[in-house]
């Protein structure tokens, strides 16, 4: 591997799923998953082609009840293309004899090539060369070409190209039990002579998609529908050395995009247009090059190779293209069907990284927030509270979408599922307003949507807290946090925890920010927000009384994840990695074995951590000293060590968020955490989870963690923050940002020191300010400054 390319060599059908995900091509709009063309959805290989904000919802019998899930959805496959010799089998790497096999993922340019010799018998073999893109500059098109050489023979080979619409979701092996067939209305047909379409629409949301194919080649084409299947044929005559080439252009447009009358119109139209093969490769190289110009990373060794494979799947699924999408952030990105291809919290760990380099489709992702902020209201209502209550998985239209029961693959049973009460996804919206507003100084946001939105979260956590006299302080009950392992105290007839620290600290910062937000509005600005909201005269008042008085549990001071945490038991933590090994999902095994994990001190990520890595240890401090609980440096250390030795890591985003922290207050071990999350894709840490979708969450996140993790980089008061911990193993690197309307800002860290450059322009300088002093840096201009090892 090099930071260029990532590769796979030799046929591994074990592997075909991961490579399938970390493969997948895609630009902001639509992904395809990197299966290979002449093999079909089964055990081993799975193609599927997402869009981006492509929902539809199904009703499925599942342990007796009717459970609705809305999906993803896995539109009709452009990908096939298959080969044989005539009155042969068709050729693939699974009923074939494969003497090479090599994939190889162009990183610079978004292409992925694939190259594999097939065994056609003694001396003789047939090599094919396929090169695939999904063009990043026009964001319905994709292409395929491939390259047929004869090796020892010369005869003819059969080839047939065909759009798949009879898909269904079928990529999850625990969803298989539930209707995954999303598409109807399939027809198909010829444009003209080298060009078919296939035109289907979804089942319950009515989102009609046209999908056409132009073929060309050295020999006639044939067409030869089949039903749901637009085919086309050919017959090829090779001779030994002599290269035979087919391409397969394709156009997507579904009823979702603008400026069409006609999905199906707009993709004959648009793949009739299309160039050539040859033609199509420079616009979209030039797009990618402009994506690497912004997003520009220079880390040295296998650490920066693997975060220019986390880079490239985030710009696959999040582009400049998004900006023009009402779509959110898929936690799987648009390379598999796992979480259905909902929206979580994920967020949280992408807008930062994409705030100081793609600010435009921050904010759109902010409007895919701010435009389901009714439903979070009616959400708020159902509870009896005022406000906004965002969903813990969002999709099409901003409705609750966790499932009603989930499958634990271990006992075979359907259990309840209770994390839709993971009520602080709402901070993460919040927090991600007030990050975006103050990377990007976007007043005319921050003044109007980011406000309101702000202000309805502030309302549902300030209408959440009750008041405890027995405490003296506001509580907040009835809530699961991030760890997800406890839903229920032992023994308890309902789900729900009480005083989740996480929760409730992050709900005191909400309040506290919005605040500051209303104080700072201009006066007409706030007259308009306080119009919109009806917002009461009294609110602020007890927005600041319980921004101050929210209870936060201890014992043996350390922060409690929740209010009789410290009642649990200890578990029995090498007993269990002794008898299963990993026990990333402790919670399948406990409950497998017909016990739960709310019954002990065990955690499947960090959840009081989480706090460590949203803020730096000035603002927690001030935070807490705020609610009247001092935490000083020694109290924050026990408290990380406490919940590390209690946490499974049962989340790709658990590594992450413990090497960030341990960066910061015990650096010896970040490093392993840091691998930990640098590794979790590529290697699938999590079981067979990855060829399901990467986790787009971690991936930002290790991006980030580079950023803005080991510089102490802060975007607050209209300065940048610096407070850099370098790592031994990661002691040199650099990368650009955007700043305040300042773009293409250098920085680079080596050894003791840290080099600010800035590029020409007339925007006024950057205030820089460091633990020990403060610095303007004036654009055109180059500052080093000192900093401690």
């Amino acid at each position: 591997m090099t930071d260029r390319i990532w590769e796979y060599e030799g046929y591994r059908p074990e592997q075909e799923r991961l490579r399938e995900s970390l493969c997948t091509l895609g630009n902001g709009c639509f992904a395809t998953r990197g299966a290979l063309p002449e093999c079909a959805a089964d055990d081993v290989h799975y193609p599927g082609t997402y869009a981006a904000g492509c929902y539809d919802r199904l009703t499925s019998q599942v342990a007796g009840r009717a459970v609705e899930n809305e999906d993803l959805v896995n539109l009709p496959n452009w990908l096939p293309l298959r080969f044989r010799i005539p009155g042969g089998p068709w050729l693939t790497p699974d009923t074939a004899t494969v003497l090479d096999h090599r994939q190889t993922l162009h990183l610079d340019s978004g292409l992925l090539e694939r190259r594999t010799r097939y065994a056609l018998g003694p001396g003789r073999a047939l090599a094919v060369r396929q090169w695939r893109l999904v063009h990043m500059a026009d964001p319905h098109l994709a292409a395929l070409r491939t390259e047929f050489t004869a090796e020892g023979y010369a005869g003819e080979l059969e080839v047939e190209a065909a759009i798949d619409g009879g898909v269904t979701n079928s990529g999850v092996p625990r969803y298989r039990a539930l209707d995954g067939r999303h598409l109807t209305h399939t027809h198909i047909g010829t444009a003209t002579p080298g060009t078919v379409w296939l035109r289907c629409r979804t089942r319950t949301s009515d989102i009609r998609i046209g999908m056409a194919a132009r073929l060309t080649a050295p020999a006639p084409i044939a067409d030869a529908h089949e039903p749901a299947r637009a085919v086309q044929r050919l017959t090829l005559s090779l001779t030994p050395g002599r290269t035979a080439t087919v391409d397969k252009t394709v156009a997507l447009h579904t009823s979702r995009d603008s400026a069409i009358s006609d999905p199906l119109r707009a993709a004959v139209e648009r793949v009739s247009a299309a160039p050539g093969f040859d033609g199509l490769p420079a616009s979209h190289r030039t797009a990618w090059n402009q994506l690497w110009r912004r997003a520009e990373l220079d880390v040295p060794g296998e650490a920066g190779a693997i975060l220019r494979l986390h880079l490239f799947h985030v710009l696959q699924t999040l582009s400049p293209h998004t900006a023009d999408l009402d779509v959110g952030v898929p936690a799987r990105g648009l390379h598999g069907e796992a979480y259905r291809g909902h929206v979580f919290w994920d967020e949280l760990f992408v807008l930062p990284y994409l705030n100081l380099h793609f600010p435009e489709v921050s904010r759109a992702l902010l409007h895919y927030r701010h435009r389901r902020l009714d439903r979070a209201r009616a959400a708020a209502r159902a509870t009896g509270r005022r406000g906004a209550l965002y969903p813990w998985q969002s999709g099409s239209d901003g409705r609750e979408e966790t499932q009603q029961l989930h499958l634990n693959p271990r006992s075979g049973r359907w259990l309840p599922d209770h994390t839709h009460l993971q009520h602080h996804v709402g901070s993460a919206v919040a927090y991600n307003v007030w990050q975006y507003c103050e990377a990007g100084g976007d007043a005319e946001f921050l003044h109007t949507k980011g406000a309101e939105m702000l202000l309805q979260i502030a309302r549902f956590w300030a209408d959440s807290a009750t008041w405890d006299a027995s405490l003296g302080r506001h509580r907040i009950r009835g809530v699961v946090g991030p760890d997800e392992y406890h839903e229920a105290y032992p023994g308890a007839d309902g789900p729900g925890l009480d005083d989740n620290a996480y929760t409730n600290v992050m709900a005191a910062w909400v309040l506290a920010r919005t605040l500051g937000v209303l104080r700072d509005l201009p006066e007409p600005r706030r007259r308009e927000l306080v119009e919109r909201t009806a917002l009461d005269d009294d609110e602020p008042d007890r927005w600041e009384d319980v921004s101050r008085t929210l209870h936060v549990p201890f014992h043996d001071g350390i922060i409690s994840q929740f209010e009789g945490y410290d009642d649990l038991a200890e578990l029995d933590w090498d007993a269990y990695r002794e008898r299963y090994g990993d026990i990333r999902r402790l919670d399948r095994i406990l409950e497998a074995e017909g016990d739960s994990v709310n019954h002990y001190k065990a955690s499947k990520q960090a959840d009081v951590l989480m706090l460590g890595y949203l803020f730096s240890p000035a603002e927690l401090q001030e935070l807490f000293q705020r609610l009247g609980h001092p935490l000083d440096e020694a109290a924050w250390r026990r408290t990380v060590d406490y919940y590390l030795a209690r946490t499974s890591h049962g989340s790709t985003l658990s590594g992450l968020v413990h090497g960030w922290v341990l960066a910061r207050c015990r650096r010896a071990e970040a490093w392993k955490f840091c691998q930990e999350a640098l590794r979790g894709d590529i290697a699938d840490l999590q079981g067979g989870t990855t060829g399901e979708g990467i986790h787009l969450g971690a991936m930002a996140g290790t991006l980030d963690l580079v950023q803005r993790g080991l510089t102490g980089l802060e975007t607050r008061s209209g300065a940048l923050w610096l407070d850099p911990v370098p790592l031994p193993e990661l002691s040199a690197y650099g990368f650009s940002i955007a700043y305040q309307g300042h773009w293409g800002i250098r920085l680079r860290l080596t050894s003791g020191e840290l080099e600010i450059a800035v590029p020409p322009s007339d925007l006024p300088p950057i205030d820089v300010e460091l633990p020990d002093r403060a610095v303007g840096v004036e654009p055109g201009e180059t500052a080093t400054l000192v900093v401690p090892d």
